[in-house]
């Protein structure tokens, strides 16, 4: 199997690009019991978390772009439900993009909002914050894990990467669909320590493997040694 060792280093630098965009997407003023009151003096976070949210766009469709070449060769059927996967989560990344300026709306107009519509605004801006929610942690979150679940099952099966980190991958690629089915019935919230340690397994394999395709790339050998007997035969 021919493989684009440059593509490969390019998919795992871009985990890490979209690692540190989706850090740097965290606006913690919304976090905030009183965020209305506060969101016109912590413009900036809005401004630099739809930036950085919109950073993980192309570092997310990117990934899979560099990547679905070699997985065809596995499966094209899986590498095909993987890269559809990456377009509908990249699709709630936008949402997620354009949701962040409605709040700066908020924020101004609640500012010049008297008593009365204070708690209208309390109200949209409640509203929001859930959709926001949903779109980040449930729905965009599911896309990923649905999509990292078909990626590690053709790694898995390819050996491609050593098994130990593709039963990882899978492994918290099914811990982060659960926390995002906790958080859409409401057992726990997002930004939470029962969130985030849920979501933890993933994030650090994500690191691993990105440091993995850059250092080592794919086991080609593997896959050769695996498959020789069926071109001998064929």
């Amino acid at each position: 199997m021919k493989v684009n060792r440059r593509a490969v280093a390019m998919a795992g630098a871009l985990v890490i690009v979209g690692m540190i965009a989706g850090m740097l997407s965290v606006v913690p003023v919304i976090e905030e019991s009183d965020y209305l009151a506060l969101i016109s003096a912590h413009e900036n976070q809005i401004i630099v978390g739809a930036v950085s949210q919109f950073v993980m766009i192309p570092a997310y469709v990117g990934f899979a772009l560099c990547l679905y070449p070699t997985l065809r060769k596995v499966n094209e059927t899986l590498s095909l439900g993987f890269l559809g996967f990456r377009l509908i989560a990249a699709t709630f990344h936008f949402i997620g993009v354009i949701l962040l300026p409605l709040f700066l709306v908020l924020g101004q107009e609640f500012a010049q909002a008297g008593a009365s519509g204070a708690a209208h605004l309390e109200t949209l801006g409640e509203l929001l914050r859930t959709a926001r929610d949903f779109v980040n942690h449930v729905a965009l979150i599911i896309s990923l894990g649905l999509g990292d679940l078909l990626l590690f099952g053709i790694l898995y099966r390819s050996r491609l990467v050593p098994r130990w980190l593709s039963v990882w991958g899978l492994a918290g690629a099914g811990s982060a669909i659960l926390a995002s089915f906790l958080v859409l019935v409401g057992l726990t919230d997002v930004v939470t320590p029962v969130y985030l340690a849920i979501n933890a397994p993933l994030a650090l394999q994500s690191l691993v493997l990105a440091i993995w395709l850059i250092a080592k790339g794919f086991d080609t050998r593997t896959w050769a040694a695996a498959h020789e007997p069926e071109a001998q035969r064929g």
